[in-house]
């Protein structure tokens, strides 16, 4: 008798508009494989189809491939596309990676990492424009794979400690509604010397959006959309 492996799915960004639902449950047959649940996941929502191959997966808050093998009670994300992710191993204690849905203090933000060592902190602040591309921005909704999201910013700031000569990096990103004007996120880095902290505060912003699990829609005059390519977000 073929046995089934039971899975928990996650669905973010426009695949859980495609299918009308947070989560589900799902049984696969052994073996189970990214691969096959996605399978099984197409055949009852046929809505799936039409993002292709461009869908991202992520198991246990792990990047996975459709070759990944799946076990009892696992946790799959389906997702727009985040691309990239890497591994690293250092981590500042004084760094900080936040989510909230709670209005952000810029200022307070780049004050958590200036220190006697440092010669210079670079904060950037992203906020919600009005205008894009002639359309008229109402507001905006982000959200967020949390957990993961959490776990990339620190891989990202681990990285950033790698490549830069900086001393502190900090990362926070709003999630849930954001009216025109106010902020969405924070990079605040220091270091010892001012060009490495524009540099690495550069760099950040462009490796949080091709790789941490965040999504934005843009709720316009006359209807909405997700921003399905990273570089396109705020």
């Amino acid at each position: 008798m073929t046995q089934a492996v039971n899975i928990r799915v996650l669905f973010f960004g426009a695949a859980r508009d495609a299918v009308e639902a947070n989560e589900l449950e799902l049984a696969v047959e052994e073996p189970a494989t990214v691969q096959s649940a996605f399978q099984s996941l197409k055949t009852r929502f046929s809505t799936l189809e039409r993002f292709g191959r461009s869908l991202l997966f992520a198991v246990n808050q792990e990047y996975a491939t459709q070759d990944t093998q799946l076990k009892e009670n696992d946790e799959l994300a389906v997702f727009p596309p985040v691309s990239g992710g890497s591994s690293c191993d250092y981590r500042c204690p004084q760094d900080f990676f936040e989510l909230t849905t709670e209005v952000i203090d810029v200022g307070a933000v780049a004050r958590r990492v200036v220190l006697p060592e440092c010669g210079a902190t670079v904060t950037l602040d992203g906020y919600a424009r009005e205008w894009t591309k002639g359309k008229r921005t109402l507001y905006l909704v982000y959200e967020a794979y949390d957990a993961m999201a959490l776990t990339e910013m620190e891989r990202l700031g681990a990285e950033a400690h790698k490549q830069f000569e900086i001393a502190h990096i900090g990362i926070v990103h709003r999630t849930g509604r954001i009216d025109i004007g106010e902020t969405s996120a924070v990079i605040s880095v220091s270091a010892p010397h001012r060009h490495a902290a524009f540099q690495a505060c550069e760099w950040a912003i462009k490796e949080l959006k091709r790789t941490v699990p965040i999504w934005k829609k843009e709720i316009f005059e006359g209807g909405e959309s997700w921003v399905e390519d990273p570089r396109l977000s705020t």
